[in-house]
């Protein structure tokens, strides 16, 4: 069982491999691999696509590795690989990102990401630190994880679910701040798994041992 974190240039992957290696040698959730390969990509077991920075620079990065994206979208959509997207790894899923210009998504989560927009203008934007997550619906990705646990968050702009059967999870900062999404084999975070700890580690093994 082989869980593949992609690599396209999107930000330091040091932290989220030796988390989501501790967690494989912890639970026997197979080996991990870092690649921006498409060939290991499109016959992975499963696939983690982090993302730092802006919506369009992540996007254009992830294009610009010849047939990077085609894999991933071939392993997500026909082999139904599970997928998890982290931070705008997760953003990416949505239907499109409005940040400093409209762009494209993977459609695969209806919803737009826009600014983060507080009700008190006093609280600052990016949206960092520690936040309490706010459970809306069970996952089994989410076991032995509830509200009030803590999760690591640093963004500016956040997903605007349409459906709020894919809503898994939000935060308050200044109102609901999308956290979790799902659909069918895909989940995405809006924070940092493998800076958040105890619910951050225990995610992630609920997700390499996750059998959807």
């Amino acid at each position: 069982m082989t869980t593949v974190l992609i690599d396209y240039d999107s930000g330091n992957l040091h932290s989220a491999q030796k988390a989501f290696e501790r967690m494989a040698a912890e639970t026997g959730g197979g080996n991990v691999v870092v690649t921006s390969d498409p060939e290991v990509v499109r016959k992975a077991d499963r696939l983690v696509l982090p993302g730092d920075g802006a919506f369009p620079a992540c996007r254009r990065g992830l294009q610009a590795f010849e047939g990077l994206e085609e894999a991933l979208q071939e392993a997500v959509e026909a082999r139904a690989v599970p997928f998890l997207g982290i931070c705008v790894g997760m953003q990416m899923m949505a239907t499109r990102g409005l940040e400093y210009e409209r762009v494209d998504g993977f459609g695969w989560i209806e919803g737009e990401v826009d600014l983060i927009r507080p009700s008190d203008p006093k609280m600052p934007v990016p949206h960092m630190g520690w936040n309490d997550l706010l459970i809306d619906r069970s996952h089994p990705v989410l076991e032995g994880i509830v509200t009030g646990d803590h999760a690591y968050f640093v963004h500016s702009y956040a997903m605007q679910v349409a459906r709020p059967d894919q809503l898994l999870a939000h935060v308050d900062y200044g109102g609901p701040v999308t956290a979790i999404v799902s659909e069918g084999t895909k989940i995405g975070t809006q924070f940092h798994p493998e800076k958040s700890q105890g619910a951050g580690l225990r995610l992630i093994a609920n997700f390499l041992n996750w059998m959807p």
